[in-house]
């Protein structure tokens, strides 16, 4: 997993982030208390822990990072640094290390600030936290789109997973703070928000009023009506709201475009991991989505490998792919996570689970040229991004426009053409 994106916040630190979304969200949090405490000269790593292979590329580029900047302070945080705090506090590249709560505040950095008395580990007990602050993130960089946290932690414990060690208890963001953050992304050029959470659809259940992630959507579109575009990062099948799927069926601002935490496709697996539906419950929902909303793209993770998977079981995973009609799909290799369930069940040879792994990418492969190939002769509304030469669709397709937009535009094409990693289309009109 190589870096999710590289930055350098103008006159102060500058920011590597591995991982999801919400890392991104927060790395952008960081960028803003770094300035605050007026540091410089200092590399932050927003580190991940989704895998033992994740952790590793994070270490491996502390010390690459420690080599091209000998002079500079280097902070760690992220999920990594807070489930292996002492391991990254004993690499000798490493100046200091902050847990997932003190990333996010203000008084860890000011501390930092004071390289006299700053202690080399600040990592509390993240299952106490119990509020999400909800920073407000003013703009991002430049960007059209904004990653944006309405939910933290998770309280499920799927086998293979040490996120919500990482991450701490579920919490969600009140909706009024939302839609506060909004009208703030809004009136700095953002035209499209992604909601990101570790665990987006158990959105409001702390709350007191006890709402749901698809209220709360209604909400802030109703709310917020100058927002061109909501999209969703992944949901959990088994959790999906009666609002959410009325909010899936009736906005047309809600992009359709869904990333479901599916897994595996085989039902002893699905038990093992303990995720909370079957392989039908996932069939059921691919099929919801698409008869409420004909358009959607349906992407998903699946984990080739897990313990105990025998070839039968890999294929109904594999077959997944085609029983679900899923567009793209992200594959990754089961490697053990230490201190989870999966890590102590009987462990399949390593050449075994990459060579499932190959055989899911190459089935991915073909749902995406499929997916593909099928919009040629369609229109679609495009936000221009980066230079404006190309942007994504409603349904996230990656699409090439046929000359530059001003970044921030939704142009309506006519897709004509597919390339190796997207689409070609022709400029009808735009609006901003």
């Amino acid at each position: 997993m190589s870096p999710a994106a590289v930055s350098a916040a103008d006159g102060t630190a500058r920011i590597v982030t591995f991982g999801c979304r919400l890392n991104v969200f927060e790395s952008e949090v960081i960028r803003d208390l770094a300035r605050q405490a007026g540091l410089d000269r200092m590399i932050i790593v927003n580190s991940c822990a989704v895998t033992a292979e994740a952790e590793r590329q994070v270490r491996q580029t502390i010390r690459r990072l420690r080599r091209e900047s000998p002079d500079a302070r280097i902070v760690v945080t992220g999920c990594a640094a807070q489930v292996a705090a002492a391991r990254f506090a004993a690499m000798p590249e490493v100046s200091h290390v902050l847990g997932n709560a003190e990333k996010l505040e203000p008084a860890a950095w000011a501390t930092l600030g004071r390289a006299a008395d700053a202690p080399r580990l600040q990592v509390g007990d993240i299952m106490s936290v119990r509020e999400t602050a909800g920073h407000l993130v003013a703009g991002f960089d430049g960007h059209t789109r904004a990653f944006v946290e309405v939910q933290q932690g998770c309280d499920h414990r799927c086998t293979f997973c040490i996120i919500p060690y990482a991450r701490g208890p579920s919490r969600s963001v009140p909706a009024d703070r939302l839609v506060e953050h909004a009208r703030t992304l809004v009136g700095n050029g953002i035209r499209e928000m992604v909601l990101t959470g570790v665990d987006l659809t158990a959105y409001g259940r702390d709350l007191p009023d006890r709402t749901t992630l698809g209220a709360m959507v209604r909400r802030l579109l109703d709310a917020v009506p100058e927002l061109p575009r909501l999209r969703l990062s992944s949901v959990d099948p088994a959790e999906i709201d009666a609002d959410l799927w009325r909010a899936i069926a009736e906005e047309r601002r809600l992009m359709p475009h869904l990333h479901l935490s599916l897994q595996a496709g085989d039902d002893i697996i699905l038990k093992r991991m303990r995720r909370r539906h079957s392989r039908q419950g996932a069939l059921a929902a691919c099929h919801r989505a698409r008869a409420v909303r004909p358009e959607i793209a349906l992407g998903a993770d699946l984990i080739a490998g897990f313990p105990t998977e025998s070839e039968e079981m890999f294929a109904r995973t594999l077959s997944l792919i085609d029983d679900a009609a899923l567009d793209y799909v992200h594959v990754f290799a089961f490697s053990p996570r230490p201190g989870t369930p999966a890590a102590r069940m009987p462990q399949l040879p390593r050449p075994l689970v990459d060579a499932r792994a190959a055989r899911l990418r190459m089935a991915a492969a073909e749902a995406r040229r499929r997916f593909h190939a099928r919009q040629p002769g369609s229109h679609a509304r495009v936000l221009a991004e980066g230079d404006g030469r190309s942007g994504h669709a409603e349904n996230f397709a990656s699409v090439r426009l046929d000359r530059p937009m001003p970044r921030g535009a939704i142009v309506d094409v006519e897709i004509v053409g597919v390339r190796p990693d997207g689409l070609d289309g022709r400029s009808l009109t735009a609006d901003r």
